[in-house]
């Protein structure tokens, strides 16, 4: 064969040698571009009707706890996938905490692009008809991260309430109960610092000209409310029992308020307070103390605010229970009327055999 039909052949098998290796390269990266195409974009997130599509991720969680979080919740279709797009993006050194809702169908991209820009989902906290301090520790649990040890430690510390003008026996003047925006991931104190601010915000200048015209201050408005939501759960007739109350405060007379009593004996389950619950020797007994007790018997509720600010202007002295059981009360000028009144409900109570 001439030397120059060899020089051809050689040539031309040195071509089809890089055109097949051409051929794989390209079909090795097709498949490999494909792979992480997927990675990055494709569905990786499953959310299935039994579950609520949240991920709650616990402050100081770190790389391998989230990926035991999201293990754990089943949210992922492939860990290798999103742990490859984490280590791309540089995820996973500063995890933030929170509440996250994911989509079904959601990509290794996006929700690394969403854990790692902290855009978690606030939360609506509701709380209101609360009596103690542990109850709403208990209750606000329930939406936040802190739980209910740190919540009670922070209502009770002095330091802590200290700082927003409050102390343990005013501790629950301090709350508004309403329905609030937080984040999950907000702390005990945060929570406090933040209530702080709602109280600030509901004392308005109107609101408090109002509680100096009643010649008390917005501490003393939320201890006499507190009263005034337990004796009444009736929001026509609070404003009535207030003016009642603010009555025997001007004139300097005991309150002798039942919900008081109640309140020093740890029992509101009371239906009938006898005479000798009267002696019990509590600050809070307002038949045996004259004044306000030293901070609310409870939260008291907007509405019970609201009712001692704009209280009813009237003379009454006394009230009692109505006989009818209608949750109204008989109100009375003198102590003669009062009596006839207790009377009447008094037998209502016999009748029922109600004798606690």
């Amino acid at each position: 064969m001439p030397l120059k039909q060899r020089t051809q052949r050689k040539n031309s098998n040195k071509l089809l040698v890089l055109l097949l290796i051409t051929l794989i390269l390209l079909c090795v990266g097709i498949f490999m571009g494909r792979k992480y195409y997927a990675y990055i974009f494709s569905p990786n997130i499953s959310i299935s009707e039994s579950q609520n599509g949240f991920l709650h991720i616990p402050t100081g969680t770190d790389y391998k706890g989230l990926i035991k979080l999201l293990e754990q919740g089943d949210f992922l279709i492939k860990t290798d996938g999103f742990e490859w797009v984490a280590k791309q993006k540089k995820y996973g050194s500063n995890i933030k905490a929170g509440k996250y809702r994911l989509r079904n169908n959601m990509s290794n991209n996006d929700l690394v692009n969403l854990l790692r820009s902290g855009n978690q989902t606030a939360v609506k906290l509701t709380f209101n008809n609360i009596r103690t301090k542990e109850e709403l520790a208990g209750v606000i649990s329930k939406y936040i991260e802190a739980d209910s040890t740190s919540l009670l430690y922070c209502f009770q510390d002095e330091t802590i309430l200290m700082d927003y003008g409050f102390n343990n026996p005013t501790c629950l003047g301090l709350f508004i109960p309403n329905t609030y925006e937080f984040w999950w991931n907000t702390s005990a104190e945060g929570f406090v610092k933040r209530m702080h601010q709602e109280y600030e915000k509901f004392w308005t200048k109107e609101r408090k000209e109002l509680a100096q015209k009643a010649k008390l201050t917005p501490q003393e408005v939320s201890a006499l409310a507190a009263i005034v939501d337990e004796e009444t759960i009736k929001a026509d007739e609070k404003p009535m029992v207030a003016g009642l109350y603010i009555n025997r405060l001007n004139k300097k007379v005991r309150l002798q308020a039942d919900p008081t009593v109640k309140y020093a004996l740890g029992d509101f389950s009371i239906q009938r307070v006898l005479k000798k619950d009267l002696e019990i020797d509590s600050p809070y007994n307002t038949y045996k103390y004259g004044g306000l007790p030293p901070g609310p018997i409870r939260i008291p509720s907007i509405n019970g605010l609201e009712a001692v600010l704009n209280h009813s202007k009237h003379k009454y002295m006394y009230m009692c229970a109505k006989e009818d059981f209608s949750g109204y009360h008989n109100f009375a000028l003198t102590l003669k009327q009062h009596n006839q009144n207790a009377a009447k409900f008094h037998k209502a109570l016999q009748k029922r055999r109600i004798y606690r």
